[in-house]
This record gives C-alpha cells, structure tokens and sequence, in this order.
C-alpha cells in the first residue's frame, strides 16, 4: 500500500514539473487553488467515509446521540489539529480519522462491557499514539511489526465489511443496486467522488421507496455527549491494541511517505504527541482515532493545491476550517444513516474501502518469505472469531507473528510443493 501511495506522490511530481521549483504564477490563481484544494480535500474524506465512521461507533455499541457526538468530536479535533499544526509548521499537514479504525470496530462489534468499555479502548489507543511520539522504542516496535502481517491483518479486518456490497445486491436490490451502479461507473472517471455519490444515490432511493422520517431539526443538531471511560482486558486487547497497530500502519507510516514524497519533512513527533493526546482526550465523546491523512494527503500536498510548495499549508489548514463546518452536519448524517438499513449503510461503506483492501492484499502477498504468515494471520483476523473477550484482529496478527518467528526451514517446509 506504501509503495502504491508512493507511486502516486512521484506521478503527480512528474505531471507538473515546476511543483518543486516553487513556480507562483498568476498570484490569484496561487491563492484559489490551495483553498480550493483544502475543501476538496475535507469534502471527499468526509462523505467518503463517515458512513464507516458512524456503521462503527453503533457497531461497539454506541446510540444514536453517541455517534453523533463522535462525528462531531472528530471532525472539531481534526478541523482544529489540522489549522494549527498546518500554521506552526507551514507544511499541508492533513489530520483524518482513521478509516481503518472504524473498519476495524465495524468487525469487533459489542464489547461485554458496553460502549463505555470501548470507550475506555479509544483512550488506550490514543495514549498509545501519543507514546509512540515520545518514546522512540515503541515506535521501533510497531515498525518492527512486518508490513506484510500489518497488511493481511488490515485486510482480514476488511473483507467483511467490503462483502456486504454483494450481500446488500440480493437482499436490497431496489436500493443498493442503483448506488452500487453509480459506484462503478464514476469509479473509472472521477474515482474521489464516487463513493459520495454512491451514498447520495442510496439515499435517494431510500426517500423515494419509504419516506424516511428524520424527526425535528432540534434533534438533528450536533451535541456533545460524554460517556464515562470503562477498562477491561477484553477491550483493551480486542480494540485498543489492533486499532493502535492499523492506525499506524495505515494512517501515519503512508501519510509520512506521501508529505515526504512531495517534499516535505513533516515533524513526527509533535504530530503523534498532539494526535493521540487528542484521541484520548476526545474519547469519552466518541472520538476513536485521529491520525496522518494518508491517500487524501495528496491532495492538499500535491500540485493540486497550486503550483509553489511552500503555499500548500493553505489546502491542508483549509481543510481543517471545512471540517468544523462539516461538524456541523453530524446530526442530519448521522440521522440519515439511521433512517436507512444497516446493511445498505454497510454496503456504502463496503464500497468505500474497496481500494484500501486491494492495497492490503497486494502488500501482504508481496514478500513470498512471509506470505504464509500473512494469510495465517489474514484468515484468523477474518474469521471473525472472539476467545476470551478478544477480537479476532489481535489474534490474527498474534497467529502470523507466531509463525512467522518460525525457524525459516520449518517455514520452507510448510510451503506446498509446486
């Protein structure tokens, strides 16, 4: 997947040649294009994947106000992370959820204890990040992790997700059918705005065969509702240490490549502290992950938000600004997905990470030394399976680890002779 994102970054170097030299051009234009650049960017990762988000946070047991309040929190957090570190730094230094997170609670599901042991979970995680940051040997740990078992593990989480497409086809043809037609013809063309205009179809096929009712508009409007932290070790093992690893894995580790393939030398450690100090913060408000933005970090980093680099800070704090606004939508997206099926929301979020499990498959199978580790640990993590409270996604990494660290002839001789 780094390799992907990497080649992405050199691609879009190459098209526009005076991306370095740090060519201004016509001053207005300098201007509008990183503004223009930042909305863009917040608009396609918002409506790209706040179905996932809110399909996750109900997934772990939180009500409607809760996810709400998640959606809120999270957009707040990463609107005001990403002006200020973008104004400190002067570099496009986007913040997103972590999408793969969300995936990741989506597979997990109820936790014994309640959304409030989850809860308890997302503050782990966030201490977690925010430690990585500051301790540089558990930062050598998690890279330590081989990106190929990191990667099966990222898929094993979200084969189930990305299957509820095909099992909303046969069971809501009327309304995933016209949705899922729109997602395969724009994907070709205009690939940022298919999925949004997926859910958008979905909805408006929802409206037209069952009259959705939203309720009042005092309902819909955004609050921020505390839930008290929990602790078990069920939780802690199941959600907080696997969405810790993708977080990483996933989110930061590419979203340092592309700033770094664009140029830039984003500073690691402020960025881990103040994210995950966040996350923790914003945990009790449903706020699970904040972390690098990664694929949509091109386009506040790249020559689409204008031709000198040293502007391109303007998209990324733009995008920031447009995510508070977008905040604001919490209750109405929140209440629209309710008003629909949870598999047709499913399914919209299925399509959404299509791509991101073909980039972890892909790497997961790359290096043949440790291919048997990565499907072990692909098909333990989406199995689905609970022992002991724990989720599937810990002992899926736990199982490839464990064969990986086999003797390399025990593991040669594992292999199926051609």
């Amino acid at each position: 997947m780094e390799q992907q994102l990497r080649a992405e970054a050199r691609r879009r170097n190459g098209s526009t040649p005076d991306a370095r030299a740090g060519s201004t051009g016509d001053p207005a234009r300098g201007l509008t294009q990183p503004l223009t650049a930042g909305v863009v960017t917040a608009v396609v990762g918002f409506s790209g994947a706040f179905a996932v988000v809110i399909s996750g946070l109900r997934a772990v047991g939180a009500d409607q106000r809760q996810a709400v309040s998640g959606l809120l929190a999270l957009c707040t957090a990463m609107g005001l992370l990403g002006i200020g570190l973008s104004i400190r730094y002067r570099q496009p230094i986007s913040i997103a959820w972590s999408t793969p997170g969300a995936a990741l609670l989506v597979s997990t599901g109820r936790q014994p204890g309640g959304y409030s042991c989850a809860v308890g979970a997302f503050v782990i995680a966030g201490i977690l990040l925010a430690t990585t940051g500051l301790w540089r040997r558990l930062g050598r740990w998690v890279t330590g992790i081989p990106a190929p078992l990191a990667s099966a593990m990222l898929a094993g989480v979200l084969l189930p997700v990305c299957l509820t497409p095909v099992q909303a086809a046969v069971r809501l043809p009327s309304l995933s059918l016209p949705a899922i037609a729109t997602w395969a013809l724009l994907t070709p063309f205009a690939r940022r705005w298919a999925t949004p205009a997926a859910f958008v179809v979905a909805l408006g096929s929802l409206a037209v065969l069952r009259h959705p009712h939203l309720g009042s508009f005092e309902q819909l409007l955004p609050t921020p509702t505390l839930t008290p932290a929990a602790f078990s070790v069920g939780a802690v093992i199941g959600i907080a240490l696997p969405l810790y690893v993708v977080t990483m894995a996933a989110q930061n580790v590419p979203g340092i490549a592309v700033l770094n393939q664009f140029g830039y030398r984003p500073p690691t450690r402020p960025i881990l502290v103040s994210t995950g100090t966040t996350s923790a913060l914003c945990a009790p408000f449903g706020g699970f992950a904040l972390n690098l933005a990664a694929i949509s970090a091109a386009l506040a980093a790249g020559p689409d938000a204008g031709p000198d680099p040293k502007r391109r800070w303007i998209a990324s704090a733009t995008a920031g600004a447009t995510y508070l606004g977008l905040g604001l939508t919490a209750g109405v997206s929140t209440a629209l997905l309710t008003a629909a099926p949870p598999l047709l929301i499913e399914a919209v979020a299925g399509l959404a990470l299509l791509g991101t499990l073909g980039s972890a498959l892909a790497a997961a199978v790359a290096d043949s030394e440790a291919r048997e580790a990565s499907m072990i640990a692909f098909a333990v993590t989406a199995s689905g399976i609970t022992v002991l409270g724990i989720g599937a996604a810990f002992w899926g990494l736990l199982a490839g680890l464990a064969f990986h660290s086999l003797p390399r002839t025990h593991r040669a001789a594992a292999r199926p002779r051609a």
